[in-house]
């Protein structure tokens, strides 16, 4: 199984991090506009419409306010397939800003190079495991 660790300092405060985190029904107005098109929850689950019109369906798994951690896994419509699939964001304190961590968990391993938006910035981290990357970008968080 292979880990895939996104970290990232966003310019805004932790709270108003979590804020767009947990708003599980508004990832295509605040999280990934542009990406994702539509957002709909049924239940204990979402669905993602991208541009191309294909659907992603998650399961969300645990919104955690104390520790601002949200965990899901895609259980089905994958790109590309994958067997399992886990996923948590968190948002820690960093200073006056935010650091936003994307930790998800996949099978098969081979898929993980395909996942990362690019596969050009991937690093082996300090044990020099392959199957644990860590990767740095900005983000930019939509207010509502």
């Amino acid at each position: 199984m292979a880990t895939i660790r996104h970290e990232v300092v966003i310019n805004a405060a932790p709270q108003r991090i979590w804020d767009v985190i947990r708003d599980i029904g508004a990832v295509h107005e605040r999280l990934l506009p542009g990406r994702v098109v539509r957002t709909r929850v049924e239940g204990a689950e979402r669905y993602l419409t991208f541009r191309d019109g294909h659907v992603i369906r998650e399961l969300i798994v645990a919104i955690d306010e104390q520790s601002r951690r949200l965990a899901y896994a895609v259980t089905s419509g994958a790109r590309p397939p994958l067997e399992y699939h886990h996923a948590s964001f968190e948002v820690r304190d960093e200073g006056e800003h935010g650091r936003l961590i994307w930790t998800t968990d996949v099978l098969p391993d081979t898929v993980a190079p395909e996942i990362h938006p690019n596969p050009a910035r991937n690093r082996r981290d300090e044990a020099g495991d392959r199957s644990r990357r860590v990767t740095r970008h900005r983000v930019q968080l939509t207010a509502r």
